[in-house]
């Protein structure tokens, strides 16, 4: 007798899945390879590109100021298709949507490859950020749906392996492609895999029928898409060059938080019955409480994480190469926990695992904020590093599946368009924050910024050698604990999350919740 067929997101959950718990089946498992593959395509991506910026600035000749935007041209493309995912989703079906997502990321890596220019590069990575940006949520809802509210937990756990280990595998393999191999396999190598995405997408992810009356949100699509746009530019380009005081970071940033203010507005109004996101279902006390601890979270981990590296290539004069395989105990870390975290997630109710997942974050990030020193022991740090895995494993995903197994069959879409929009902005934001608080800790210092030259004698004594990576370990030290603050600002919100497993009885929404919440 075969497995039976995976669902898809139209068609709901299985049987099984909506009222029985325990372990996946296969064809749960088998929708999950699927969905793990595009995403490790995606997340890979951006930071395999990152390493070899360098090496494309001189292979096309050009300034690294141009060179730079085939990353942030690419972020641009995610942060504008994001916001349609829930609606094409529900109009085109989740399995279309997604094959089409991965074929536009293939076509754009297969056309990046043989580019001749700068310019066409970018372009090509532009079409590729459009195909990028609805693989992770259309993925998310084909999987959440397939697995029912009660399996949410152990899902997320596996989709959340790649969301890890890709800043640390991408350093790596990046490093590894552009020095012994061509920088033009850095996109080669998303082809094969998107290829078998895709035959396995049409073979294992079941027919579903789109809802051709599903009217599109256009007003709410030209404030969200640009000002999410605008947002991350203007946070990024000042995080790049540590100075949020440029003319163009304001004027992005400030307009882009403007659109997206006016968004909320828009998608709130009593007569707006077909929002691009329903914000309605983020009053949910489940919903807002994941998506707060969400925020906190990423805001703390992803801005540790990206002034972990410099500190490895300022202070301690490592290559970007050693610098990625320094980060690996972080994601053996969380490769350890993460299946574990799903596991309990559906058993216990994700508050519990949450809240232990957080603490043990702490204890990673305290060892940074503690120990960093210019000859901290590298046994110590991997330590620090691999403790902060084991909490991320049990913390990200979990609470990500608090918020998504308390929802309707038909609401997973949209809240899984909005989750993702919350953690790409939370991360930008997050990344800046830690950046301009490095940046001024480096100027109190009356040290250059990370990058720059020093300036001082040609050829200075050991005494002062030893004197100004005294001052950037301290730095880097007493940055370490803002991290250590917005982690435990993060309780805060984790302490309203579920501490019970859903209900089986129930089709996905609280209706204790249901009926607080005020009618429009």
């Amino acid at each position: 007798m075969t497995a039976p067929a995976s669902p898809s997101a139209m068609d709901g959950p299985p049987p099984e899945a909506a009222a029985g718990g325990g372990g996946l089946d296969r064809g749960v498992i088998a929708v999950a390879m699927v969905v793990v593959l595009g995403a490790i395509m995606s997340i890979l991506d951006v930071t395999v590109v990152n390493v070899a910026l360098k090496d494309l600035s001189q292979t096309f000749h050009s300034p690294l100021e141009t060179i730079q935007w085939v990353a942030t041209g690419y972020t641009l493309a995610l942060a504008t298709v994001i916001p349609v995912t829930g609606w094409a989703s529900a109009r085109f079906g989740t399995k279309r949507l997604y094959m089409t997502s991965i074929a536009l990321f293939v076509i754009g890596s297969a056309l990046a490859g043989m580019a001749w220019s700068a310019e066409s590069l970018i372009a090509f990575r532009v079409l590729q950020g459009l195909g990028g940006g609805m693989i992770m949520p259309a993925g998310m809802t084909i999987l959440t749906q397939a697995a029912g509210p009660k399996r949410v937990g152990q899902v997320m756990s596996i989709v959340g392996i790649p969301m890890l280990l890709g800043p640390i595998l991408g350093p790596i393999i990046g490093g590894w492609l552009v020095d012994d191999v061509s920088w033009h396999w850095i996109f080669y190598i998303n082809v094969p895999i998107g290829a078998l995405a895709l035959v396995l997408s049409a073979r294992i992810l079941k027919r579903d029928e789109p809802r051709p009356a599903e009217r599109l949100d256009f007003v709410g699509l030209a404030l969200l898409s640009p000002g999410l746009a605008a947002l991350i530019y203007g946070l990024a380009t000042g995080a790049q060059n540590q100075d949020f005081g440029r003319p163009d970071v304001l004027v992005a940033a400030i307009g882009g938080a403007f659109l997206v203010i006016a968004f909320v507005w828009h998608a709130l109004r009593r007569g707006n019955t077909n929002p691009l996101i329903d914000l309605r279902l983020f009053r949910r006390r489940s919903v807002a409480a994941a998506s707060g601890t969400m925020v906190l979270f990423a805001c703390a981990f992803f801005g540790a994480m990206l002034i972990l590296p410099l500190y490895y290539q300022s202070v301690r004069m490592e290559s970007a190469f050693s610098s990625g395989l320094l980060l690996a105990p972080q994601g053996l870390g969380a490769m350890v926990t993460m299946p574990i975290g799903g596991k309990l997630t559906d058993r216990l109710g994700p508050g519990r695992v949450v809240l232990v997942g957080l603490a043990v974050v702490v204890v990673g990030v305290a060892g940074f904020a503690t120990q960093i020193t210019p000859d901290a022991s590298y046994w110590l740090l991997g330590s620090a590093l691999f403790v902060m895995g084991l909490g991320m494993g049990m913390t990200m995903m979990p609470a990500m599946s608090a918020a998504l197994q308390t929802l309707q069959h038909d609401e997973v879409p949209r809240a899984s368009t909005g989750l993702n929009i919350l953690q790409q902005v939370a991360g930008s934001v997050g990344t800046a924050f830690i950046a301009v608080l490095l940046a001024s800790q480096f100027r109190s210092q009356g040290l250059p910024a990370v990058g720059e030259a020093q300036s001082g004698p040609a050829n200075p004594s050991p005494e002062v050698i030893a004197q100004v990576v005294k001052k950037m370990s301290d730095a880097f030290q007493h940055t370490y604990w803002w991290s250590l603050a917005l982690l435990v600002l993060a309780f805060i919100p984790a302490l309203v999350l579920p501490r019970h497993r859903p209900d089986a009885a129930e089709s996905g929404a609280d209706p204790v919740e249901m009926q607080k919440m005020p009618i429009h």
